[in-house]
């Protein structure tokens, strides 16, 4: 029995920012120290602040050390574990009081949390099937296949209300349904952990941090539809996620949960992976299934869906990675419970990737209805350096970007539709003043010119004739009957691109012309870029009143536009000027400003 555990965030945040490298210094200073019997260092999975790592959370005290370098473990290891002293100066600021530690739950992050998917993340070893076990795992498997016919289970899902968190939306227990009302003599299971939005790694928090409830889920979903075969499509980009995968299935294996004769029930179910190369559209549920199957990863025509021919031309059950890791909560404390939480047509919780210009950029849960206002200014702690909202991004490159008039508005699938965006899986983007909505249309623009698989003409030839007048406007090329040629082609688009990538690629320029369509305006007549972003329709000067005659800008002009001498004040030649930015950045007077 320790009397201490030392949680050492694992996730693909921390790992990157160093924590191997801390866990095997906190295990050499902890022997060092002769600790070794009183003290277990745990890896773990995200915790959430992603910007905070390497994290390390010391239980029982719930000691939250923030940005812990391999420095600091001699002093952590010899005050806290040695001394019971907690090191103030590592400690997160956000729980520190005069009294002394809080808990991490009454913190502005986390306080309006509430952690279904993302329970065990931060919690638990996710390479122990035994910590699994211990926080109720597989209690759900076991109460389906004992206590549960195909079809009871299938009504829970349904009588919860959980709807695909993968971004459409469409009712779990209704496709659990489908999948079950076609005979075959043999159907699959399908996990899509592709995630290839950009900004978005909720899926991947969840495998790295709880892969068990994955496979649990899935074998329920197997027992419901009729399912012997498993297949988890996940991205090879995501090697944590894999190894953990691959070492829970083996695990579930050892112990009977994989395999044959589950529970001594009769019911078979396995799991096995496919990996991906990171193709975004192979994200489309047909596309995946033509890339498991050895194809190149292309969609198909729909119907028939998959829940009548998916796989192997077998009826095939998919959901997301998200979708999956709230079946096992919904079986255990039952769909009222689930049903209670979020808004009327959209149940549960939902996890988002908080990035951009916000304070605290991380993993969240929250409840359905939470306002946007609430996430960024409370949750995500505001933007920094005093700027402005201005738009946030939901659903990725299928998305759209909410302006400030829409930060009250309850975060639901219907809600955001009906301001223009998405769901989608769940990566939201915080945007300041300093952003050029013309520019960030282009940039989801030029992802999905790329990400194109080319089967359809729509998609293929009509995103990179969008991107084309993208790039105009922001060069200053363009007139107004362009910006209204291009709305048209965007409508186009939608109305006949074959699969989800091609008919919401528009939205971020739709949406954008929408709510910001005053910028395009300025790009097209003015040939000014508001926010200052686009290079073409920039300028920079000098201010003669500020400029000292330092020569710091000249001498680190790369074009050699700066004319000046020492002690006087200096010119910007617009004809040699490269708009780099190099002068603004150095200037120490602020004489420099871009127009």
């Amino acid at each position: 029995m320790y009397r201490s555990h030392v949680l050492v965030c694992g996730g693909t945040g921390c790992t990157s920012s160093g924590s191997p490298r801390i866990i095997e210094a906190l295990k050499s200073e902890i022997e060092k120290n002769g600790l070794q019997d009183e003290v277990s260092v745990v890896q773990t999975g995200c915790h959430g602040l992603c910007a905070l790592g390497p994290i390390i959370i010391i239980y029982p005290e719930a000691t939250f050390y923030s940005l812990v370098q391999e420095e600091d473990i001699p002093e952590i290891v010899s005050e806290h574990l040695l001394k019971g002293r907690i090191v103030s100066r590592l400690v997160y600021k956000e729980t520190l009081t005069e009294d002394g530690v809080k808990s991490l739950n009454d913190t502005d992050f986390y306080r309006k949390q509430h952690r279904i998917a993302l329970r065990n993340c931060g919690v638990i070893n996710p390479e122990s099937i035994d910590e699994y076990i211990a926080t109720d795992g597989y209690e759900a498997l076991g109460r389906v296949l004992t206590e549960y016919t195909p079809d009871q289970v299938i009504q829970t899902i349904l009588d919860s209300g959980l709807r695909g968190r993968g971004g459409g939306g469409f009712p779990t227990g209704l496709k659990w349904k489908f999948a079950k009302g076609y005979d075959a003599d043999q159907k699959f299971i399908c996990c899509n952990a592709d995630e290839g939005d950009p900004g978005a790694f909720m899926d991947r928090s969840v495998l790295e941090g709880d892969p068990h409830v994955v496979l649990e889920a899935m074998a329920i979903a197997g027992y419901a539809v009729g399912a012997s075969q498993g297949y988890i499509y996940v991205r090879a980009e995501y090697p944590i996620a894999v190894e953990r995968l691959n070492i829970a299935i083996a695990q579930a294996r050892e112990y009977g949960l994989l395999g044959k004769n589950i529970f001594n029930s009769g019911f078979d179910f396995d799991i096995d992976l496919r990996l991906g190369a990171g193709a975004f559209v192979c994200g489309e549920e047909t596309a995946l299934m033509t890339s498991i199957e050895g194809n190149r990863g292309e969609p198909r025509p729909r119907p028939p869906f998959p829940a009548e021919r998916g796989l192997f031309d077998k009826p095939t059950l998919l959901n997301n990675v998200e979708t999956y890791a709230n079946i096992p909560q919904i079986i255990l404390h039952g769909p009222e419970w689930f049903a209670s939480m979020g808004t009327e047509k959209s149940k549960g919780t939902k996890v988002f990737a908080l990035g951009g210009n916000i304070h605290n950029t991380g993993l969240v849960e929250i409840p359905m209805g939470t306002t946007l206002r609430e996430v960024i200014d409370e949750i995500g702690g505001g933007i920094p350096n005093g700027k402005r909202f201005k738009a946030a991004q939901t659903g990725g490159p299928s998305g759209g970007c909410i302006p400030p008039e829409h930060l009250d508005v309850p975060i639901d699938y219907d809600n955001l539709i009906e301001v223009g965006s998405m769901m989608g899986s769940g990566g939201l983007i915080v945007m300041d003043e300093d952003n050029c909505m013309v520019d960030i249309a282009k940039f989801f623009l030029d992802f999905t010119v790329e990400e194109s698989c080319g089967k359809c003409t729509p998609c293929r030839i009509g995103t990179k004739r969008l991107y084309e007048m993208l790039d105009n406007i922001t060069e200053g090329n363009s007139t107004l009957e362009d910006i209204e040629k291009m709305e048209e082609l965007c409508y186009y688009i939608k109305e006949n691109a074959l699969c989800g990538l091609g008919q919401t690629a528009p939205n971020p320029v739709l949406s954008t012309l929408k709510y910001f369509r005053d910028e395009y305006t300025a790009h097209v007549v003015d040939k000014k870029c508001p926010a200052g972003v686009c290079k073409s329709l920039l300028s920079y000067h000098i201010d003669a009143d500020k400029c000292k005659g330092c020569t710091l800008c000249a001498r680190v002009c790369p074009s050699n536009a700066i004319i000046g001498k020492v002690k006087e004040v200096h010119v910007i030649d617009q004809d040699k000027c490269l708009k780099c930015g190099a002068c603004m950045e150095k200037c120490k007077f602020g004489a420099i400003s871009k127009k």
